[in-house]
This record gives structure tokens, C-alpha cells and sequence, in this order.
């Protein structure tokens, strides 16, 4: 996980803004439910109203009101209210305040409140109960009024009727009497005692326990209506102006979190595309200072894959990883703290679900894994097999492989359907599964939930935010199940494109590189050997000679004898195992690679061209090379004949690897960059193998004038081409069996006039 993650260092700025916007997209988020809850419960059961004081009171109101209230309780009442008409209004408060007054007022506010509408049947209930010594009074009061009994009382009773629900939620008309006047009249008789008050609340107290706290505040806020209603608020109004306002909050804040998750999304996808960009850069320019050895180390499909799929997967995760993996326990800490604050007592359906999900996730990732990370390498060996069929396709056809060469890659691509479809299907269980734990916990909130609404615990709003909460909290897990996903296959990329770039090239710059005063290209080997990594044996041994400017030095021998190595060391594609190169005096391992290879003009065996003109081809290694000299150099090659014959001349267009000319044209072009980038050494790696020998031998008197002053090393396989030579370095399994000229050679090196003899006549040989 670290090698996937590191690469965000530098974007460290763009991370914490987007920890920042995460943390506001969370808290947007889950603002939203709770103003769902307080829409319903305050806002539609509770008529926008939130606390148990009237905003405004009747005088009247206001000293029944006090009937039941200890004498501290009267003077907090007495202080939340002024004015001295009709009409009282409540001072202003804090929230917190009233939420104090909603504690401390709520037993003599509900009792009062009880009082001002006792039922008709529970009035004379309670004066039944009162008349038990008297069954002559108790049997009269059957047959009296409301008005009659407040009369025989002293005081005026009005009995009136309201609407209530049943049970079954049936609305009924019941007939009410405000009893109030009869406990004042109580009191100014002294017949109201502190003991029968304290009895009263002493019971209201032991039936509000069995209430529910959020039936008890709405029964108070229902007082409160009542009491704003009669002093002439326009309730409706009130409540009309709580939904618009609760409704701007909650649309302000779908706003503000619509704008944050756009900034967080592009944000993200810029860290993404950052991340992938540095990448691609710090791969390339490895392979760029890859020598030979590291390039056996790891395929040409292997690259490819590790540039370009690897890096998308790292890309894509990092920018999922952003968006979502650190949005998922910011969202779940804050679902969870949320939870515990609306004080359902319901926290352990969260935590079974959260158990179930990490229990899910556990059992198909310690499946999927193992396959996670053979997908990767089923990947390359597709790649490889489609790279080789591809670039060997007329060999295959003329040879008739080509059922035989389909069932290979057919295998390669079954393989990896087979990985690719286990996965799927192993990951196609996940979101069922979690749809089904959402809705199973849904169902499981809302059956506990309708028995604590039932018992006046719980508000239907508490209900809908504790469902959406609890929604959150999975969909976080959800979340990052979804990740686990994608991780283990971006982590295995991370560590292919890890592996590379910390893989270091043999071929190292020198710490204090040393400069040539005056090139002139003396080249010389002294006791040089050299082994390829894990070999058993030298490659070349004990190999020394100087090639010397306007000479031409040539090698030969049979093949795999290590000729092209031999030549390989000079630019330092591979550096000697032992002994020393020096060029002008001055160890080529103490010069810097770009002024070594300044000095060499290098044709490979095989001719590589780039996309692009035939002139942009020639004047690769020498950008800045007149028109004239393009053409001069193409005559050195001898191919400004074919070159003008094109449509287009030397702006011709060149396809990729050459493929619309021909391998002997190709060989020339190579020639041509060589010969136009003037180099002080000529190496031709057998590059006249694929030319004609009459034009091998005008391209080698072109060469004789083009590149007079210059060391030129050919390796060849044809005697014919290397006859001129000044020197002849003849190879025999990795050691020099003999050094000289032609007529010297076949005199005293039997292998070369072994070799000699097998391609010319002795005539031809001079013999």
C-alpha cells in the first residue's frame, strides 16, 4: 500500500484541501437528515414550534399557568415574560435557555395544561371519588350540568369539545372542562394546599415516566400552540415560515455540497492524472538509462504493460482513493457520532450490520486476492505472446503456424478470462449482499424504532434520521468494500511500476566525469573480458587492440562469438566485466554518457527507423544538419537514389519501424544517421548483411571519403567486406585467436582461413 500511495507526496497540498472539502461535504451531508427530522417533528407534528413557552400569553393564561408551579418555579415564569395588557411576550432567550425552561417548567406546564381540558368523564370521576362519604351528593352529581356543578362550586365551568385520535388512530370528539377556576377559588380558600399540589405533580411525574421524553415535549409544545393561538399568533403562519426556512437551509446545503463535491472531483482527477503523468515521466527516463542488462532483466510487453495499464490502474485508484476511501470514514465516524446523539438506543443494529459487512468482505477477499495478483501477470504474458505474433506474422504465415500460433494466444487469453471471470464472479456476490444487509437493516430500524414511537420514546423524524444515518454508515463500509476491490490488483501494479524504478542500471554516470580535450577516436581495448549477468562463462576474454582514426578496424568470427558485444561495450551498452576501454587516452567509464556517445555513430544489425520524414530519419543524432548535408550523407549510404524516387522525396513519410521500405533501404537510412551525425568513431554491427555486394562495396568507398578521418569497426560475416581492412580482429568463442590484415590472417589464423576459404576461392583470396 505504500508504494501505491507514495507517489502523492508531492501533491501533499491538494490532498489536505481535499481532507478539508471532505470534511465539509461530510458535515453537509449529515446536516441533511436531521433537518428531514426536524421538518417532521417540528416542523409538521409540532406547528414549527420547538419549545414548551409560549411566545406569547394571555394575562389570564398566564396566572393559570402558576397554579401548580413550586414558588421558584413561579418566579422563572414570571421572568420569561413582560408587559403589563392583555397580551404577555416572552423575553429573548438562547436556545439553550429555553431548552433549560423546556426541563424545568415542563411538570407544572403539562399539569396545567391537563387541567384545562380534563375530560367531562374524568371531571366527575374525580368528584365521584371525592364524594365517596356522601353517596346522596355523589348519585346528584349524575344528573348535574357542568354549568350547574361549577355554581354548587362558586366558580363558572364552560365545558367545550375537541378532537382526539384513538388508539387505532380513529379521530373522536370529546367533551372538555377547564377545571382551572375551580383550583383557584381552592386556592384563595386555602383549600389548594402545597401537600395537594405536590400530590398532583407526584403523579403527573409517575405517568410522564412511562410517557417517553419526545411525547412529553410535544405534549408541552401543544400547550404552547394552544397558548399562542388564543393570544392571536398566526400559528399557520409560524409553521409556514419554520418548513421555508428549515426547506432554505436544506437546499442551501445540497448547494454548497454539489459545489464541494464538483471542487473534490476535479481536485481529485487532477491529483490522478498528476500522479499517473510523474509516473509515465519517472518510468521512461528509467528505461531511458536501462543498459542491456536491465533490459534482459524485464520484457518489451513487461514495459509496455507496466507503462501504461499498471500506471491507469494506479491513476484510476488514486483518484477513487481521493474521492471516496477518505470521504468513507469521515462520513462513518460522523454517521456514527450522529447515532449516538439522537439517543434512539439503537447503536447495536449499526454495529450488527457493520460486523455482518466486514465478515462479507473478509471471506471473498481472502479468495479474490490471490487471483488479484495473477491477473497481472496473466496481463504481460498476453501482451507478450500478441507482441510476438504481431511482429513475426509473415514468418508465421510462410511457415504455416498460424492455427498453431492462434491456439497460443488463445491460451494466453483463456487463462486470463478465466482469472478475470472467478474474480467477477466472486465480486459480483458483493453488492447484493450489501444491498441486502441495507434493507434488512432498514426493516430492522423500523420495527424497533415503531415500538419506541409507540411508547412516546421516539419521534417519527428521529425515525427517518436514524434510517438515513444508518444508511450512511453502511454505504461508508460499502464503500470502502468497493475500494478492497480495486486495491490488491492497483497495489500490484504499483509494485511492477515500483520494481522498475528501483531497479538500478549498471551503467552508472561517473561521479567526476572527465572531458576530451580534442577528440580524435583512438580506441583502444587492454585486457578487456566481459560476462553477461548469471553466466557461467566470459563472453569475451582477455581482449585487447586500438582502433586508430582514419583506419578501419574489422571483427569477425562465427556466430555467437561475441562480436556484437564486442561492439556493444563501446557506447557503454553493457560495461566491461574486466580490463579497460579508453578512447583518447581517457577510460570511457570516466566520461559521461551523452559525450561518449557523442563521438559514436552506431548502425545496429538490425536497421531501427522512427515515425516520421526520411530527412527528420537521418538527422536524428544531429538535429541542427543542413538540407545539403541530409542529401550528402544519403549519397555516402548510397540511398538518395531510392530516397528521390519516393513521392515525397526525403519529406517522404516514414512508418512505424520502417515497415514501408525495404530491409536493404532500411540498412542504408541507418548508414545515412550514422554518417550525418559525424562522429570521430564508425561502429557497423554486420550492416551491410543486407545489402547487395555491389552496393556494399560503394557504400564502403563512400565511406572512405565520407568518413575518411574517422575510426570505423565493422563486424561482418562476409570476408569480401572486410578484405580492405587495416586491422582484422578475429573471434573464437569470446577470445581474439588472431589480429592483422587479410594477407596476414590467412598466413597465420586457421580460423580465418577457415572462414576465408569457406565463402571465396582461393583464388579470390589470393592465394
Amino acid at each position: 500500500m505504500g508504494k501505491l500511495f507514495k507517489n502523492l507526496k508531492p501533491y501533499w497540498k491538494s490532498v489536505l484541501m481535499i481532507v478539508v472539502l471532505l470534511m465539509v461535504q461530510a458535515f453537509c451531508d449529515l446536516s441533511l437528515p436531521q433537518y428531514t427530522s426536524d421538518i417532521i417533528d417540528t416542523g409538521i407534528q409540532n406547528s414549527g414550534v420547538e419549545h414548551i413557552l409560549p411566545e406569547k400569553i394571555t394575562a389570564e393564561e398566564f396566572q393559570n399557568a402558576q397554579l401548580f408551579m413550586t414558588a421558584d418555579e413561579q418566579k422563572t415564569w414570571q421572568d420569561a415574560y413582560n408587559g403589563d395588557g392583555d397580551i404577555l411576550d416572552r423575553n429573548d432567550f438562547s436556545k439553550k435557555d429555553l431548552e433549560q425552561f423546556d426541563s424545568d417548567l415542563i411538570v407544572p406546564i403539562l399539569l396545567n395544561y391537563q387541567m384545562s381540558m380534563m375530560s367531562e368523564d374524568g371531571f366527575r370521576e374525580m368528584l365521584m371519588q371525592q364524594q365517596q362519604g356522601n353517596p346522596q351528593a355523589a348519585e346528584q352529581l349524575k344528573t348535574m350540568s357542568i354549568a350547574d356543578i361549577g355554581k354548587s362550586m362558586g366558580v363558572t365551568l364552560t365545558p367545550f369539545e375537541r378532537t382526539e385520535e384513538d388508539d387505532d388512530g380513529n379521530e373522536t370528539t370529546v367533551t372538555c372542562v377547564d377545571v382551572r377556576p375551580l383550583f383557584a377559588a381552592m386556592q384563595e380558600a386555602g383549600q389548594f394546599t402545597e401537600e395537594t399540589r405536590s400530590e398532583m405533580r407526584s403523579q403527573l411525574e409517575t405517568m410522564l415516566d412511562t410517557m417517553g421524553e419526545s411525547l412529553v415535549q410535544s405534549m408541552g409544545i401543544a400547550y404552547a400552540v394552544q397558548c399562542d393561538q388564543a393570544a392571536g399568533l398566526d400559528t399557520d403562519k409560524i409553521q409556514t415560515n419554520y418548513l421555508w426556512a428549515a426547506g432554505g437551509k436544506m437546499i442551501a446545503i445540497a448547494f454548497a455540497m454539489m459545489a464541494v463535491t464538483f471542487c473534490i472531483s476535479y481536485v481529485a482527477a487532477r491529483v490522478g492524472a498528476g500522479v499517473g503523468r510523474d509516473l509515465r515521466k519517472k518510468v521512461f527516463s528509467r528505461v531511458m538509462q536501462f543498459s542491456n542488462a536491465e533490459m534482459d532483466q524485464f520484457s518489451t510487453a513487461s514495459l509496455i504493460t507496466r507503462s501504461t495499464n499498471d500506471i491507469q490502474q494506479v491513476q484510476m485508484v488514486t483518484a477513487i482513493f481521493l474521492r471516496m476511501l477518505l470521504y468513507a470514514p469521515i462520513l462513518g465516524i460522523g454517521g456514527i457520532l450522529k447515532v449516538v446523539n439522537t439517543g434512539a438506543g439503537m447503536g447495536w443494529v449499526i454495529a450488527l450490520a457493520v460486523l455482518v459487512i466486514l465478515g462479507i468482505v473478509g471471506v471473498l477477499m481472502s479468495i479474490a486476492m490471490p487471483k488479484f495478483k495473477k491477473m497481472q501477470t496473466l496481463v504481460d504474458r498476453v501482451n507478450l505472446v500478441s507482441r510476438e505474433i504481431l511482429t513475426g506474422l509473415s514468418v508465421i504465415r510462410a511457415f504455416g503456424r498460424e492455427k498453431t500460433e492462434e491456439k497460443r494466444f488463445d491460451t494466453a487469453n483463456q487463462n486470463l478470462t478465466k482469472t478475470n471471470l472467478f474474480v467477477n464472479r466472486v465480486m459480483t456476490f458483493m453488492m447484493p449482499v450489501m444491498m441486502l444487509i441495507m434493507y434488512s437493516l432498514t426493516i430492522l430500524i423500523v420495527w424497533v424504532a415503531a415500538h419506541r414511537i409507540d411508547g412516546g420514546s421516539m419521534l417519527v423524524g428521529s425515525m427517518t434520521a436514524f434510517i438515513t444515518y444508518a444508511m450512511m454508515i453502511v454505504m461508508s463500509f460499502l464503500m470502502l468494500t468497493m475500494m478492497s476491490v480495486m486495491l490488491p490488483r492497483a497495489s500490484v501494479a504499483a509494485g511492477r511500476i515500483d520494481e522498475v524504478l528501483q531497479t538500478k542500471t549498471s551503467v552508472q554516470e561517473p561521479t567526476a566525469p572527465q572531458h576530451l580535450a580534442q577528440p580524435a577516436g583512438v580506441l583502444t581495448f587492454d585486457h578487456v573480458s566481459f560476462r553477461y549477468p548469471h553466466a557461467e562463462e566470459d563472453a569475451l576474454s582477455n581482449l585487447s587492440f586500438t582502433a586508430e582514426p582514419g583506419k578501419t578496424t574489422a571483427i569477425i568470427g562465427s556466430t555467437g562469438c561475441g562480436k556484437s558485444t564486442l561492439v556493444n561495450l563501446i557506447p557503454r551498452l553493457y560495461d566491461a566485466t574486466s580490463g579497460k576501454i579508453t578512447l583518447d587516452g581517457v577510460e570511457i567509464q570516466d566520461l559521461s554518457l551523452e559525450e561518449l556517445r557523442q563521438q559514436i555513430g552506431f548502425v545496429p544489425q538490425k536497421g531501427v527507423l522512427f515515425t516520421g520524414s526520411v530527412k527528420d530519419n537521418i538527422a536524428f543524432g544531429n538535429p541542427d544538419i543542413s538540407e545539403e548535408e541530409i542529401v550528402e550523407a544519403a549519397k555516402a549510404a548510397e540511398a538518395d537514389g531510392f530516397v528521390r524516387e519516393m513521392e515525397k522525396g526525403y519529406d517522404s513519410d516514414i512508418s512505424q519501424g520502417g515497415k514501408n521500405v525495404s530491409g536493404g533501404q532500411k540498412q542504408r537510412l541507418s548508414i545515412a544517421r550514422a554518417v550525418a551525425m559525424k562522429p570521430e568513431i564508425f561502429i557497423f554491427d554486420d550492416s551491410f548483411s543486407a545489402l547487395d555486394y555491389k552496393t556494399d562495396k560503394k557504400v564502403r568507398e563512400n565511406l572512405k571519403t565520407a568518413a575518411a578521418g574517422a575510426t570505423k569497426l565493422i563486424v561482418a560475416q562476409r570476408i569480401g567486406t572486410i578484405m580492405d581492412a587495416d586491422t582484422i580482429v578475429v573471434l573464437e568463442n569470446g577470445d581474439a585467436v588472431g589480429i592483422g590484415t587479410h594477407k596476414e590472417l590467412l598466413q597465420t589464423c586457421p580460423v580465418y582461413r577457415e572462414i576465408a576459404l569457406s565463402q571465396l576461392s582461393e583464388e579470390e583470396l589470393g592465394l
